[in-house]
């Protein structure tokens, strides 16, 4: 099973939290959802170079709080905070709402899987060597932590006639082990030949292990107490 889903949907509500935490009736359900699609588009086109991994949402009645988690904070922030307001004052214009905006730092972005894929789809557009770009990447990506990486690239490779998959792994990448934590990225090389897609998880061990498990959130079932059991 692990293998043919998402990796953060396979662990969300186990170990993973929702990255949009609200509630909605039926009829309002699809326009917030439209909102939150709006929110998390354009910041990803704006702030491209702000190198955001991940990007949560919670909503009250009163306001909308959007969490950015960047790898370099001080794009979005700006000189004094001035772009932190202009940019919460056009996410307000945006949603017609009134919008908190909070940003979080990424101590180690080496091993966070959506801007591996980012950076690999940069380097792909720049016209650089694909199996150069895929030998780089899972050094670097090894070497700062993780336990295992596994790139996958799909289109028309090196401006090949025909497109096909090239697939590198290092180290141990358990897709099915749910306490494996897993993080995935999704990004496309727009090119001269086509798009190319790039998939990247990176294994950053077991949640256990490193403590960041997430409790019952709301919204989530409770967990069945642990059966003891006398040898």
């Amino acid at each position: 099973m692990g293998q043919k889903v998402n990796p953060t949907g396979f662990r969300t509500g186990i170990y993973e939290p929702w990255k949009s935490r609200w509630y909605a009736p039926k009829k309002e359900f699809r326009g917030l959802l439209l909102e939150d699609f709006k929110v998390r588009t354009f910041m990803k086109k704006k702030y491209r170079s702000a190198a955001i991994a991940k990007i949560e949402i919670e909503r009250t009645r009163d306001e909308v709080k959007v969490i950015l988690h960047s790898a370099r904070p001080g794009v979005i922030i700006g000189r004094k905070g001035q772009e932190v307001d202009r940019l919460q004052d056009e996410l307000q214009e945006l949603l017609g709402r009134r919008v908190n905006l909070k940003v979080e730092e990424i101590t180690r972005p080496e091993i966070q899987a959506q801007l591996v894929a980012e950076d690999i789809a940069d380097q792909l557009t720049k016209r650089a060597a694909f199996r150069r770009i895929l030998k780089r990447t899972l050094e670097s990506t090894m070497d700062a932590g993780a336990k295992g990486v596994k790139i996958q690239l799909a289109g028309r490779l090196g401006g090949a006639e025909m497109s096909r998959c090239e697939k590198s792994i290092a180290g141990s990448v358990p897709l099915s082990t749910i306490r494996a934590k897993i993080d995935y990225g999704f990004c496309e090389a727009p090119t001269a030949q086509g798009h190319i897609g790039v998939q990247v998880w990176v294994n950053q061990g077991m949640y256990e292990e490193n403590g960041d498990a997430a409790d019952a959130q709301e919204g989530q079932t409770p967990k069945k107490p642990k059966r003891s059991y006398k040898r």
